[in-house]
């Protein structure tokens, strides 16, 4: 998980990025997936040293970008009908938010997979 964490943030981070570039450098809010990005690729870092730690500092992170990029995720409809007030907003929340939502189910199933571990291996000492 912490290199995954490490690469969410990095791809977070080209997203952000690329957004602002394509907006023409018209608002600072294109920036939010690469500031997202970068804390949760700072969280990955600190998985580096500490798992359990940095890991969910990163899902804590997701589930809060999660939820921030939603407002923007709604507004799909009115991007394929092509009345989308800020159309590169509704598609760059809309990948941030699969992302986000893909790397918390992994987390997720990271955790159950780990707790499962553990059982099994406190098992097989008893």
């Amino acid at each position: 998980m912490p290199r995954l964490t490490i690469g969410l943030g990095a791809v977070l981070i080209v997203i952000g990025a690329i957004s602002y570039i394509a907006t023409s450098f018209a608002s600072w809010t294109a920036l939010i997936p690469a500031i997202l990005g970068a804390l949760i690729l700072i969280s990955g870092l600190i998985a580096l040293k500490n798992q359990m730690v940095g890991v969910h500092i990163g899902l804590l992170l997701a589930v809060i970008g999660a939820a921030g990029t939603l407002m923007n995720v709604m507004q799909l409809p009115d991007l394929f009908a092509g009345t989308a007030e800020r159309p590169a907003a509704v598609i760059a929340s809309s990948i941030t938010f699969v992302l986000l939502v893909i790397y918390v189910v992994m987390g997720v199933r990271s955790f159950i997979s780990a707790r499962r571990w553990k059982r099994e291996q406190a098992s097989v000492e008893a």
